[in-house]
């Protein structure tokens, strides 16, 4: 049976500016139809108005800590037991992580209309790496919800 997933992790290589794969899995997430140019133009713009606005930080710097702060660490998974189905706590492991972050980040761009891409995407970033914004409210509602469903955690690793 062939593989239902594509091997990107391990065939990804570093954007050409900064040699960061990460920044590469963004702009592959960020790209519609195959624009890849498109997607790097819009980004490498976004980092641009960033160095402008905080020429004290590294703009790839302001990326990867925006991120890393959007990352949940919990989140609640449906959990069947009985005849009741309960939204558990379950922790995330590091690629789903990332890849909630980035999807998250792209929601809140994409929700914002009538301005630029890049300049939606640079403000976001800006304020994600302040810990504030749409994204990270996203984050934040994930971690109350499961912090709201603490009581049933103990669903997590029981019997199947």
């Amino acid at each position: 049976m062939a593989k239902s997933f594509t091997a990107s992790r391990s065939q990804l290589k570093g954007d050409p500016r900064f040699g960061s794969k990460l920044a590469t899995k963004f702009v592959n997430c960020l790209m519609y139809d195959g624009k890849k140019s498109v997607a790097f133009r819009v980004f490498y713009d976004a980092l641009d108005r960033i160095k402008e606005r905080m020429p004290e930080q590294e703009p790839i710097e302001v990326f990867t800590q925006a991120i890393d702060h959007i990352r949940p660490s919990i989140e609640v998974r449906s959990k069947r037991v009985g005849g009741a189905t309960y939204q558990v706590p379950t922790p995330v492991n590091p690629k789903r992580q990332q890849t909630l972050a980035i999807r998250w980040l792209l929601e809140a761009i994409r929700s914002k209309k009538g301005r630029p891409m890049h300049l939606t995407l640079s403000d976001e970033l800006m304020a994600a790496y302040r810990r504030e914004g749409a994204a990270m409210t996203k984050r934040e509602n994930v971690h109350r919800m499961a912090d709201a469903n603490r009581a049933f955690a103990h669903f997590a690793y029981g019997s199947r």
